[in-house]
């Protein structure tokens, strides 16, 4: 088998996955480096910062699964299980931990897209109705800011749970039968970790479906170039997220040689599109 006298368990579908991860995680790092030093060193606009911390977050995220997926399974039989265990764990914890501090920035983006600074707000006219009250309510600056702040704090919320939630709740199943850790008191949903279910099933969709169908909508407002610009923001958030999907999907089909391949190359595609789509102008 290749790479048998460095490696334990991996193969050539792992060294495939991983070279290809590896290579989204340099895109990663260019694409942050771009929007910190191009679009907001030059713009000042915090739509630039928090698209260019997403990047980085997403960066660390992936480093921290790569170590978790192919690495750190490498050292069995070098340390004990239960240290073995506990850094893998410790893996997964900060790789979600990263994913959901990126989805903060995420929400920095679409706090600033629903609730634009309040000179460039459509003006309402004060009639004496709710509809109206409510969109003059929604045009003051505070209001603005801390709607904005209350959709990164809960993102954040969530990543600081991934790091303390207990290991009964994220700990994969198959450990307890590979690894000699004794009873680890799994809380399962249809045999899958319910701290897992909850992050991933649940609050993950919730975050993240809204974000292409936002960029299509204010597709459909925009005109020229800026429709054109939110068009592709709307189909690379689609493709980076179905490959994220099927990444799981595969996984759980036992499909290795797809999973190694068709994923991350939507995901470096996904980048690709979401390059060009904010290299037509700045945003307003």
């Amino acid at each position: 088998m290749l790479f048998q006298d460095v490696f334990q368990f991996f193969t050539i579908w792992d060294a495939i996955e991983s070279g290809l991860y590896f290579v989204i995680v340099g895109y990663y790092f260019l694409i942050f480096a771009y929007f910190l030093l191009i679009r907001y060193r030059t713009s000042k606009k915090y739509y630039w910062l928090f698209f260019s911390l997403l990047f980085l977050f997403l960066a660390a995220g992936r480093v921290f699964f790569i170590i978790y997926y192919f690495f750190a399974p490498e050292l069995e039989g070098l340390i004990s299980d239960v240290a073995l265990v506990e850094l893998l764990m410790i893996q997964y914890r900060l790789a979600t931990f990263s994913t959901w501090m990126g989805i903060a920035c995420l929400m920095g983006v679409f706090g600033i897209l629903i609730f634009p600074p309040i000179t460039e707000a459509t003006k309402v006219d004060a009639k004496n109705d709710f509809k109206q009250k409510m969109k003059s309510f929604l045009q003051k600056k505070n209001v603005r800011i801390f709607l904005r702040m209350v959709l990164i704090a809960i993102p954040i919320i969530v990543a600081i749970l991934a790091l303390t939630l207990s290991d009964s709740l994220l700990m994969d199943p198959d450990f307890a039968d590979r690894y000699s850790i004794g009873d680890p008191g799994l809380i399962l949903i249809f045999g899958y970790p319910a701290g897992r279910a909850v992050l991933n099933f649940i609050l993950l969709p919730l975050f993240v479906a809204i974000i292409p169908f936002l960029f299509i909508n204010l597709a459909i407002r925009t005109f020229g170039v800026l429709r054109r610009s939110y068009a592709l923001n709307a189909i690379g958030f689609f493709i980076y997220f179905l490959g994220r999907i099927l990444q799981g999907i595969f996984d759980s089909l036992g499909l290795p040689h797809v999973n190694a391949i068709m994923p991350p190359l939507l995901i470096l595609l996904s980048l690709l599109i979401i390059v060009i789509a904010n290299n037509y102008e700045q945003l307003r």
